[in-house]
């Protein structure tokens, strides 16, 4: 920095100042600090920079599964908005979601001096692993447990499921089968409930549920399934990636679609509007539940408050397409 102030001409007072978009610098001095700064390839040492303010202008962020179109989006949207408010982000991806290897990654990224933590937690046991802390840490939880004690982020599934579903019955079917994700994921428990409600508030018979695990395969099994079995003209698929596995399947066994069932899916996917036929689905909009998390992460390190614990729902999207149709009588 002193260095930078020679060649500038100024102090090195001025040369923080303009390091930290201080607004009380003239434009011209500005530009003759930066000049130098480039000329001598200049980098701050943050290291000592988190020593003397605290703050290492950096978040941490702990995630599952990121092969996973969901997680790895989410995860993409919190880096994003995170680098957007100019923080750097630490990300530690777990293979296996137990309370030890939340506590040890929480405890990881506390020790590396993070200044506050997002945790992405669609699993059951990745929101009760969240009992364990670190004190004095700023938490906000993705998709997690809207009834635990830390601050939460996450599309409504609920309605998501809900306006998937209703679409079907407005379009004439009788009722509405539903692959549906596994069943220690917060996001497929909601998909289900919202699924279900909207077929008891129309007085419709309600099928069990097929299960799936996210994957085509499992989707393709489900599709296996449900083109022998009669009656079946709707089918809402928890997520696009099973519905990619089930069109396949319904495709071999001489399955039109929409003709003789319509398919709704979930996520949105980039890949969705260019299947065959192209996918209706809901959008969730990962680049919001991003923005939204940082947001709240920022709140409690400015307040202190890292013990509070607010609730932000992110509405999902409809986006019709051709694997739907009204019922041909």
């Amino acid at each position: 920095m002193a260095d930078v102030a020679r060649v500038a001409g100024v102090s090195h007072q001025t040369v923080s100042r303009v390091l930290n978009d201080h607004p009380n610098v003239r434009d011209e001095t500005r530009t003759r600090v930066l000049a130098a700064i480039d000329q001598l390839g200049y980098r701050r040492n943050l290291v000592a920079r988190a020593l003397v303010t605290r703050h290492s202008r950096t978040l941490g962020v702990v995630s599952f599964d990121t092969t996973l179109y969901g997680p790895a989006s989410t995860v993409y949207g919190i880096e994003q908005a995170a680098r957007a408010a100019g923080y750097f982000v630490s990300i530690v991806s777990l293979r296996t979601i137990d309370r030890a290897g939340v506590r040890d990654a929480l405890g990881y990224l506390a020790e590396q001096g993070v200044d506050g933590i997002v945790v992405v937690a669609p699993q059951r046991s990745a929101a009760l692993a969240l009992a364990d802390l670190p004190v004095g840490i700023p938490v906000v939880a993705v998709e997690g447990d809207h009834d635990g004690d830390v601050s939460v982020v996450s599309v409504d599934q609920v309605e998501g499921a809900r306006l998937a579903t209703e679409h079907l019955l407005g379009l004439g079917h009788e009722t509405v089968w539903h692959v549906r994700g596994p069943s220690d994921w917060l996001e497929a428990e909601g998909r289900v409930e919202g699924w279900r409600a909207a077929l008891s508030a129309a007085g419709r018979a309600i099928p069990d549920p097929v299960a799936g695990d996210w994957s085509p395969r499992s989707g393709y099994r489900a599709g296996q399934r449900l083109a022998e079995m009669a009656g079946v003209t709707a089918v809402f698929v928890a997520n696009d990636q099973m519905a990619l596995g089930l069109l396949r399947a319904f495709a071999e066994a001489g399955v039109d679609v929409p003709g003789r069932i319509s398919v709704v899916g979930f996520d949105d996917i980039p890949e969705s509007e260019f299947f065959s036929p192209p996918l209706t689905t809901v959008r969730q909009d990962f680049g919001a539940v991003g923005r939204y998390s940082i947001d709240l992460l920022l709140g409690q390190m400015e307040t202190g408050r890292d013990g509070s614990r607010e609730r932000l729902v992110v509405p999902p999207q409809f986006k019709a397409r051709a694997s739907t149709s009204r019922v041909r009588r």
